[in-house]
């Protein structure tokens, strides 16, 4: 087992929905990229077994030698998962279709659901000096995203402006809960980010109220917008902040970042 230390000074937040298409890897990748445009040292964690978010950071097959998976069960160490990308202050660990038998794999494994929180605190990791380290879940409630939830300090919930939104997370929050009472008692809700959001919609509008009303704080002030360059920049392996930086969507996931660092209390450095 390796050197574990509990004094890890990175913000851990896994970006968790059950569900799938509603903006989580998008959130991931580009609040990522906005919280590093702040000066902030972050690491992205593919834990999703599509690899959607690598893909999305120029992290290509053969590139990805090194997975998560191997992360998780010790076989890598934290310098030889960890990979820099081309945006400046970003790392990420890749993630392959490996981890799609994660569940079946771990089952027999005592400390199943406690794999990543261990592999965070090694000891090495303290060299790297992180600030925040992003947990890209994947869309469904498994060993992988209760990994994510018991390693993380917070979790942010992407929620898409669309009917029946509210009901899905019935679930998650189900989840969370459990999480809370069994294996993370601190583990807590960061909160919910409206995404695919069209003003000019009624029924976005509705959702928000209804979002607003029913979860209160919880829901971010920030609304992530309907942006066609947040949907293209991934076919060019960026973040929409570097493939149209002045986008409605990479300004509203600045807006999020100030937003997250303002409510732990961190320097802003710079205000786009």
């Amino acid at each position: 087992m390796p050197l574990t230390d509990t004094s890890l000074t990175a913000k851990i937040f896994a970006i968790a929905n059950q569900k799938g298409g509603v903006g989580k890897t998008t959130t991931t990748i580009n609040l990522g990229a906005a919280l590093a445009e702040q000066g902030q040292k972050v690491l992205l964690i593919d834990l999703d077994p599509q690899g959607n978010a690598s893909t999305g950071l120029g992290i290509g097959p053969k590139m990805r030698d090194v997975t998560t998976y191997d992360f998780l069960v010790g076989d890598a160490s934290p310098l030889e998962a960890i990979q820099p990308t081309t945006v400046e202050n970003l790392s990420i660990i890749p993630a392959t279709t490996d981890l799609s038998s994660a569940d079946i794999e771990l089952i027999s494994n005592e400390k199943r659901s406690y794999l990543l929180h261990d592999a965070l605190r090694q000891l090495p990791m303290d060299d790297f000096g992180f600030d925040y380290i992003l947990i890209d879940c994947p869309p469904s409630l498994n060993i992988l995203t209760v990994n994510a939830m018991v390693a993380a300090h917070a979790v942010i919930v992407p929620l898409q402006s669309e009917f029946f939104a509210l009901e899905g997370l019935s679930q998650l929050m189900l989840t969370i809960r459990e999480v809370r009472q069994t294996a993370n008692k601190s583990l807590r809700i960061a909160g919910v980010v409206l995404t695919m959001y069209d003003r000019r919609n009624n029924l976005s509008q509705q959702v928000e109220a209804d979002a607003r009303e029913n979860l209160g704080p919880l829901v971010f002030a920030t609304v992530i917008p309907r942006n066609v360059r947040l949907s293209e920049a991934p076919s060019y392996a960026l973040p929409a902040l570097i493939y149209d930086t002045q986008s409605a969507g990479s300004q509203a996931y600045r807006r999020l970042a100030i937003e997250i660092m303002t409510k732990d209390n961190v320097p802003l450095q710079r205000v786009s």
